[in-house]
């Protein structure tokens, strides 16, 4: 993509807040309570500061390494130009991919919604095609329309869940939240292992860093400050839904405790509110990831690690890397079972964020970081990680299995690429 220099600090603010609203309360919120029950606001606050200790890793090498690839840079600055730091970034373009696809079909399935009862299924493959095809024009456009369609859309976004937040915090029945209903301790904490996933977005926003006018200082504060928005969304939103629903409501409810929480105070014409607040939601994930995803895998074909194909030109601009990616992320929507899908895209950004902090520790002394808060942000990591490994095994043995396979297919590509192209790398400066 042409860097428009037009990326200012709310634009880019407004991609990981999309990214990680849309990604988070919506998917995973009744997993959460039924993990941490009452408590599932004090795992989102949890898991909210420890992914501020990622963010301070993402914001040191971001400024030290501006690039359109974001993680791609810092795991090749870190790691070298081989076959560990190559299999990462595959990895990490078959999370947007993963990612995707399931914000693509939650779409859909809340535009079913809007449907005459009894409406053919193959409705939910059209919208969530069509969702993808017109962010893919947006970001064809260029940093300039996908900044400004993220403001919209994200204003719009969180309009809305603020409105639902606070007119559900006047109705709030003191007994649903008290403490006394709380969990035990362990559950809090593995709750919040859960609910971390719903902060992966924020990374997007250091693929947006070359198309900033300032990105010394407009990255660092948009990193912080989308962190910081969402922890505050999630935190509201929880109370508003915990609230007023008892806990068994809001399981019964699956994928549409928010809509049925937003009915006691806001009557039938709450679930459409919601609904539309939803549609959005996933909209600006996708905008966001696809913007991220595009860029990951232009930045990998020019540093020589994916086919040249992904390199070439489409009207003498470097967008066939966004064509490719938006068409498998067409196919997956359309072909696969999303069943399990949501985890694969969150391990996959998972370990990512693991080996972005191990580079930085092996890049400390160029970007003036200090050793103690990425030793931190690491652990953290690989223990919220554990968690998510551990729920699985738990709960779907055969998700564990896809994940494996995911990733040693990643790096198996990357090592049969280096050993049989004949490409020479690029020579970083």
């Amino acid at each position: 993509m042409v860097a428009n220099k037009s990326m200012g600090l709310w634009s880019a603010t407004s991609i990981g807040v999309g990214a990680m609203v849309g990604a988070g309360i919506f998917s995973i919120f009744e997993t959460a309570t039924q993990i941490s029950g009452n408590a599932v606001y004090i795992s989102f606050i949890i898991a909210g500061l420890i992914a501020l200790l990622t963010t301070y890793s993402y914001a040191k090498m971001g400024v030290r390494y501006p690039s359109a690839g974001g993680p791609v840079e810092f795991l090749v600055r870190g790691f070298g130009d081989g076959i560990l730091s190559g299999g990462l970034n595959i990895l990490l373009w078959t999370g947007y991919i993963f990612g995707l696809a399931l914000y693509a079909k939650g779409f859909s399935l809340y535009a079913m919604t809007f449907m005459p009862a009894g409406s053919a299924a193959i409705w939910s493959n059209v919208f969530a095609t069509a969702i993808i095809v017109i962010f893919t024009a947006i970001n064809f456009i260029g940093a300039k329309a996908v900044g400004r369609s993220e403001i919209f859309v994200v204003s719009i976004k969180v309009g809305i869940l603020m409105l639902f937040a606070f007119s559900g915090l006047f109705f709030i029945r003191s007994d649903n939240i008290s403490i006394t209903h709380f969990p035990n301790t362990p559950n809090i904490l593995f709750g919040a292992g859960i609910v971390f996933l719903a902060y992966q977005g924020f990374g997007l926003i250091t693929n947006a860093a070359e198309d900033m006018d300032d990105p010394r200082k407009t990255l660092p504060k948009a990193l912080y400050l989308s962190v910081l928005i969402v922890i505050c969304i999630y935190v509201l939103v929880s109370l508003a839904v915990i609230g007023n629903l008892p806990m068994s409501e809001i399981i019964n409810a699956k994928d549409y405790a928010l809509a049925a929480a937003s009915e006691p105070f806001l009557g039938t014409v709450g679930f459409k509110i919601m609904a539309i607040a939803a549609l959005f939601s996933t909209s600006s994930a996708i905008n966001a990831s696809l913007y991220g995803g595009a860029n990951v895998s232009y930045l990998i074909a020019k540093e020589g690690e994916l086919p040249e194909f992904f390199e070439r030109k489409v009207w003498k601009r470097s967008t066939e890397g966004l064509f490719i990616t938006s068409g498998l992320v067409i196919l997956c929507t359309n072909l696969l079972n999303l069943e399990g899908i949501g985890m694969l895209a969150s391990a996959s950004l998972l370990v990512i964020y693991v080996a972005v902090n191990a580079a930085h520790l092996r890049l400390s002394g160029e970007t003036g970081a200090k050793p103690y808060l990425i030793w931190s942000s690491l652990f953290s990591s690989l223990v919220f990680f554990g968690i998510l490994v551990y729920y699985e095994l738990l709960n779907s043995v055969k998700t564990l299995i896809a994940f494996t396979f995911v990733l040693v297919f990643c790096f198996i590509v990357e090592w049969i690429y280096r050993k049989h192209s004949k490409r020479e790398m690029k020579t970083r400066e």
